[in-house]
């Protein structure tokens, strides 16, 4: 582990990152156009990373190649420096939720020493998560929705219908529903955002002990940072679809195509992760403006120190 990458002025560095790229997105909120919402983050969150002393090489980004409008996986960021780091970001996770102008639309960026986060491929990913405070391996990805709401239910001494599981509403999740609710559980379901819906299991405010379902590989990356600073618990398995995607698996230098990930293999080492909120949600406020201000609320969490900091920005509109 680098000390570099954890430097106190790094740290509040991914927050101003995050918000630029989150006032960039609120910009165009509510207005239809989920390209030109995804671009405004992805082009204020390269300038910002681009600001920085540091040495980054995006692992988790926006495509696979070279794609000049794009934060694309292998691109350079930032001025140079001793700090050498991988990186992994969601411009705007939310982009439906952003021309929409509805809940839980954020800017996420993590990062940690170069060549210790799963270099992902662009495909989905199956999913289970909870928060900290949970003895190791009370959720298992093999087992099924019902056993996992029983098993997180008996540690943590509730009835099973004291348990709230947070889904992504697909129709590919039909069978998890069911499953969940077989036992009495609570279905919260979402329609984007599977980042957030994560990173919901380890804050008690806001009723949600569990997530599971399929979603994108790349999200579960940065969900595993986030995860790692609290102390929750993550697994993941990787979904391909068609021989291209198996392909892609391949470029980035993965061979065993049906390997479990727990969270340590995911983010192999102390990381930091930061989010700011565009639109209101359930974790962070979103971007406000009032009195001639700008207002921003994020999110930036350290695992080196299980730190965890709300932080607010006010600046000049």
């Amino acid at each position: 582990m680098s000390s570099d990458v954890l430097d106190r002025n790094l740290i509040m560095d991914a927050v101003r990152v995050c918000e630029a790229a989150a006032i960039a997105a609120w910009k165009l909120a509510g207005r239809g156009d989920e390209k030109a919402a995804d671009q405004a983050a992805v082009d204020a969150m390269r300038t910002a990373l681009n600001d920085l002393e540091i040495d980054g090489e995006i692992v988790i980004g926006e495509g696979e190649r070279d794609e000049a409008p794009m934060l694309y996986i292998g691109e350079k960021v930032g001025k140079g420096g001793k700090s050498k780091i991988d990186i992994a970001l969601d411009p705007l996770e939310g982009t439906t939720l952003t021309a929409k102008a509805m809940a839980n639309a954020l800017a996420v960026m993590a990062w940690a020493p170069k060549g210790t986060l799963l270099n992902a491929p662009d495909t989905y990913m199956d999913k289970i998560a909870c928060g900290p405070g949970y003895p190791a391996g009370v959720i298992d990805l093999d087992k099924s929705p019902a056993e996992n709401v029983q098993a997180l239910a008996k540690a943590k001494g509730v009835d099973p219908g004291e348990i709230t599981v947070c889904i992504l509403d697909r129709p590919r999740h039909a069978e998890i529903i069911a499953g969940v609710r077989s036992v009495g559980a609570r279905v919260h379901l979402i329609t984007d955002g599977d980042v957030a819906g994560v990173i919901n299991t380890t804050d008690p405010e806001t009723g949600v002990d569990l997530y599971v379902g399929s979603g994108g590989a790349p999200e579960g990356v940065l969900a595993c940072a986030a995860l790692k600073c609290v102390g929750g618990q993550f697994q993941g398995r990787l979904v391909f679809r068609n021989a291209d995607e198996r392909a892609r698996a391949a470029r980035v230098g993965i061979t065993d195509l049906d390997k479990k990930y727990d969270l340590h293999e995911m983010v192999r080492a102390d990381a930091i992760f930061a989010a700011t909120g565009v639109t209101k949600g359930a974790l962070l406020d979103g971007v406000g403006v009032s009195g001639g201000f700008v207002h921003t609320h994020s999110l930036v969490m350290n695992s080196a120190t299980r730190t965890v900091r709300e932080v607010r920005m006010k600046r000049p509109a």
